[in-house]
């Protein structure tokens, strides 16, 4: 399959699992940098080869064909995020970019190969699940957006959900990363703020940091 597909059947994944966005073509083509003829042009192509359901004006979903193309393309970029960010000690932000690009022109092989390599990992360093060379995601997902999480309790960042280097330069900068304890101090619920410490420092983040920060609760 060409780029510009794995690129399109990733696209509806990730957006059938966002809480923000939906699978219409117009959401796609923002997504992609493309027009939303070229989107619409593409949707139909893709439902000729059974890879996506395309209804007009409706949202695209994947078919079975095409829900395991993009776990396929989904493990790819996460086993490179991961083996990029233990080998060279990458940002986030920089094992985000190069795995667009390899993800691409990752055999099967080579990618059992690196998760050998890295002892099988089942999360990447943003937190996000791996899926397996079956297709599958073997792990449940019990995290809630930092501005979720109730005051005066202690909780593990679980996941990271962003692409933006100033986001994950302030993460990197406050120790705001996968697998490290914060204590929640104070929902600001009208301004929609929230107040926590990690490593004797206190810090407040608006919603648009609070809402993709995930976190779990520690035991």
């Amino acid at each position: 399959m060409s780029v510009a597909i794995e690129n399109f059947v990733k696209a509806i994944y990730k957006n059938g699992k966002s809480n923000t966005n939906d699978t219409k073509p117009g959401n796609i083509a923002k997504e992609l940098g493309i027009s939303s003829a070229a989107a619409t042009d593409m949707a139909q192509k893709l439902a000729a080869k059974d890879i996506i359901v395309y209804k007009k004006y409706q949202p695209l979903k994947l078919t079975e064909k095409g829900n395991k193309m993009a776990l396929n393309i989904v493990r790819k970029h996460r086993l490179w995020e991961s083996l990029l960010f233990k080998l060279f000690d990458l940002s986030l932000h920089d094992i985000h970019r190069e795995a667009e690009l390899l993800e691409h022109q990752t055999s099967d092989l080579l990618a059992e190969k690196i998760s050998d390599y890295l002892g099988n990992p089942k999360f990447d360093p943003h937190g996000d699940p791996i899926p397996t060379a079956s297709g599958e995601i073997t792990t449940t997902d019990t995290s809630v957006p930092l501005s979720k999480a109730s005051e005066g309790k202690n909780y593990i960042i679980s996941r990271l959900l962003s692409t933006d280097k100033e986001f994950f330069d302030f993460c990197s900068a406050n120790a705001l990363k996968y697998g490290n304890t914060i204590h929640v101090s104070k929902q600001f619920t009208s301004s929609k703020m929230t107040q926590i410490s990690i490593n004797n420092n206190t810090i407040v983040l608006n919603s648009d940091f609070s809402n993709i920060i995930y976190v779990d609760e520690k035991e």
